[in-house]
């Protein structure tokens, strides 16, 4: 049976079309991906949900995918701690090929099914850790044999596939299956899956993160301040939390290092 991630794409004579109709014609298919992420909100949920009760323990997340797959989620693995403030290592991307592979294809390093559980070996992966395969075409060797391993040792195990009913999925506890059917360049999967995988991934840990009390109302109170703009943002987050002038504020943040510790810190001051 073929994949719909491999099946033809609508589009005829790419080589022939304007720049414009180009362009519009992918945007109309890109239209199509997040109908295709809601309909998988019951399988994102159920994941979520049995995610960060580990997390709260101790436990980890683990992104394991190749190519494509494999950088989305060490792209969604490494924004977390700048983001959120947690420690490196909470959320870990893995990748077929190591980290060489982030930059370049590595030749058949997603044919190894034995090699994703090594990578996370290496990691000391446990019981309370939580392990999420990511494959568009949810076939990958590397990924299949992660996941198959985990689910051996009593590791929970999820997924991100774009194919239904597929091998990924059969070895994942909390499968999540976005369909998005071909791609405008025929098997592409960078283009449409690779959207639908970025979307899922970023309502993953920012679900995740919210959970673990990482957000205060809507805003990132313990990101990381490594820039002029995040520092301007945080005094503006202490400003509006705190009903105070900017050189207060600013001076706040100075004092304390992150918008949580000056808004805790200045409750207790002033009672």
């Amino acid at each position: 049976m073929l994949n719909t991630t491999e099946s033809s794409s609508k589009y005829q004579d790419l080589d022939k079309m304007s720049v414009h109709d180009l362009l519009a014609n992918m945007n109309e298919e890109d239209k199509t991906v997040p109908l295709a992420v809601e309909k998988a909100l019951p399988q994102i949920q159920k994941l979520v949900s049995q995610t960060f009760p580990k997390m709260e323990k101790g436990g980890r997340l683990f992104y394991i995918g190749a190519g494509t797959s494999g950088r989305l989620g060490i792209l969604d693995a490494s924004e977390c701690p700048p983001t959120y403030g947690v420690p490196h290592g909470m959320v870990v991307g893995l990748i077929a090929g190591g980290d060489t592979a982030i930059r370049k294809a590595v030749e058949n390093a997603e044919d190894d099914p034995q090699q994703a559980w090594k990578d996370l070996e290496a990691h000391q992966i446990g019981e309370l850790d939580t392990v999420i395969g990511i494959a568009a075409s949810g076939r990958t060797p590397y990924v299949i044999g992660g996941l198959k391993k985990c689910r051996e040792k009593g590791i929970q195990t999820g997924c991100i596939v774009c194919n239904a009913n597929s091998l990924v999925a059969l070895h994942a506890d909390f499968p999540v299956e976005v369909i998005v059917g071909a791609e405008f360049v025929t098997g592409s999967t960078r283009m449409k899956s690779g959207t639908a995988q970025k979307l899922v991934l970023n309502m993953i840990s920012t679900a995740i993160m919210i959970k673990l009390g990482r957000v205060k109302g809507n805003k990132m109170v313990d990101m990381q301040l490594t820039n002029r703009k995040l520092v301007d943002r945080g005094v503006r987050m202490i400003m509006e939390e705190l009903g105070v002038g900017e050189t207060e504020a600013s001076e706040l943040l100075q004092i304390y290092g992150s918008v949580r510790k000056a808004a805790e810190n200045y409750h207790k001051i002033k009672k």
